[in-house]
């Protein structure tokens, strides 16, 4: 499953490929570091609320962070594929590093 060509093609859409994609690698990295809910999200990356939701959304929909809670409780984890993937995430956010 890892190195698999259509997981890959998922993750430059999600991280180069799309408006957000920056922040979006933001939200993973400090969930790699910790759990977060999205207001600590928000608060942590400097971000607006509302725009953590969208991105959130975007990272449920592709299966790359999972949720555990209800309403404001709701914290945020990476997903198992995410993990199963992480050598090309870990390639993709030292390409877009670079290209700052």
């Amino acid at each position: 499953m890892a190195n698999d060509p259509d997981s890959k093609r998922l993750l430059w859409f999600v991280f180069a490929g799309s408006r957000g994609g920056l922040n979006r690698l933001k939200i993973i990295s400090s969930l790699k570091e910790k759990p977060l809910n999205t207001n600590q999200l928000a608060k942590e990356l400097g971000l607006d609320y509302k725009a953590i939701q969208h991105h959130i959304k975007v990272l449920e929909k592709n299966n790359l962070i999972t949720k555990v809670g209800e309403k404001y409780g709701v914290t945020f984890f990476i997903s198992n594929f995410l993990k199963v993937n992480m050598e090309t995430f870990e390639k993709i956010a030292t390409k877009l590093d670079k290209s700052k």
